[in-house]
């Protein structure tokens, strides 16, 4: 298939590094000949330029970055979607594509166009509920007439989007399962693939963390062997609870006198540090630092438990943590809550970890008691859920599949 990409995200974004190139090199493997049109953030691109041109070159995936401004976000949104937009239409004007793969919603937009005029196949990879998002992230108020305005715009392009793909893609069973719940599909058939984030578990494996690395790291972070490691992995952002992490914290510490939180973030050390004072922890316990990529997995390896809460909201349905895949991949049980996608199923099914009902002093100390038989859990056990679950390979096939049904369907 001759596929177009589009993406409102960068690819040289941490996001589209982990979750959208990995995808995209399996299936120019796979002969497929694609084009990515991206959105690059100007500090990030001088940043990474060269390397993320390096690596699509060598897997004969034509790139073609736009700009991404930086204006009012309303204004920066209307020129972003215009650039991509010229861009999208000059190439299928120049060569022939059969489909057009669109990252989310704002892709989407595009891709619904391009349908439309160029008569070629759309795929709605959806992502989460984009639209609840904004709502339940906070960044969009209904009570705000405009922000009003643009979330049903978006619910009823939603619709159309789903309505009028050739497939979609979403992230988890429970997504599919509400889509078809809502009163336009509930009497149609909608070809629907679930595809989690999934995680390169060659990168996320104990095998690239050995005992000298091991050593090395904890001395630079001045943790000692004995220690009991509680790792937070990734940034904060809209959607984790750190204050609730902290209190749990702060109870496991009665149990676990030698425990240290650990978090392998980009964030502000001194906003955690700050909260974690607040709450009372020794700043001796908290110890912040940013890992690259592929630096992650040996800062990973130091864990003898992985937390983080979400906020188990409405949107959530729709979500597949990157983060979860990476950690099991490792072999390290997860402490997280219920709520969140079809985490619920994966770590139950699994034993991979613990879930958390609701946030409260009494059910925190309940989970604190079962970890010392959690951390009996084979690592095998746990590395092999992952490989089930969240395989990059795995992943790349769902993909191939979709690929391969409208490559028949063109025929």
């Amino acid at each position: 298939m001759n596929v177009l990409y589009i993406s409102y995200d960068g690819m040289t974004d941490p996001l589209g590094q982990s979750q959208v190139i990995p995808y995209l090199v399996g299936l120019s493997r796979k002969g497929h000949r694609i084009t990515l049109i991206a959105c690059e953030k100007k500090e990030r691109f001088e940043q990474h330029q060269s390397t993320i041109a390096a690596l699509l070159t060598k897997a004969n995936i034509q790139w073609c970055p736009v700009p991404y401004s930086t204006l009012p976000s309303v204004v920066s949104k209307r020129l972003n979607i215009y650039k991509i937009k010229k861009a999208a239409v000059q190439h299928c004007k120049t060569n022939k594509a059969d489909a057009v793969h669109c990252r989310s919603y704002m892709a989407a937009l595009i891709g619904l166009y391009l349908k439309k005029k160029f008569k070629i196949q759309f795929i709605f990879d959806m992502r989460g509920f984009w639209a609840d998002e904004r709502i339940d992230g906070k960044i969009w108020d209904l009570n705000n007439t405009l922000h009003n305005n643009i979330y049903k715009y978006f619910k009823k392009k939603e619709i159309e989007f789903l309505t009028k793909a050739d497939y979609t893609i979403t992230l988890t069973q429970h997504a599919k399962a509400e889509i078809m719940s809502w009163k336009p599909f509930q009497h149609k058939s909608l070809d629907i693939q679930v595809i989690p984030c999934c995680a390169d578990l060659d990168l996320f494996s104990m095998a690239n963390a050995s005992i000298e690395k091991k050593k090395k790291l904890r001395e630079q972070l001045k943790l000692k062997d004995d220690d009991f490691i509680v790792t937070y992995l990734g940034s904060i952002g809209t959607w984790y609870m750190l204050d609730e992490m902290l209190d749990f914290f702060v109870l496991l510490i009665r149990t676990k006198k030698n425990a240290r939180f650990l978090f392998i973030s980009p964030d502000s050390k001194a906003e955690i540090e700050k909260k974690a004072q607040v709450k009372g922890i020794d700043p001796n316990r908290i110890t912040v630092h940013s890992a690259t990529r592929a630096e992650v997995p040996i800062y990973l390896s130091l864990s003898n438990v992985s937390i983080y809460f979400i906020k188990p909201l409405y949107s959530k349905k729709a979500s597949s943590p990157t983060k979860t895949g990476e950690i099991m991949g490792m072999g390290i049980p997860i402490i997280t809550n219920s709520g969140i996608g079809d985490s619920d199923q994966i770590i139950t099914d699994s034993g991979a970890g613990l879930l958390i009902n609701c946030f409260t002093n009494e059910e925190y100390q309940k989970i604190i008691e079962q970890i010392d038989v959690l951390l009996k859990t084979e690592k095998t056990k746990i590395t092999a859920a992952s490989a089930k679950y969240f395989s990059l390979e795995n992943g790349i096939e769902l993909y191939q599949e979709v690929y391969k049904q409208l490559e028949q369907r063109k025929e």
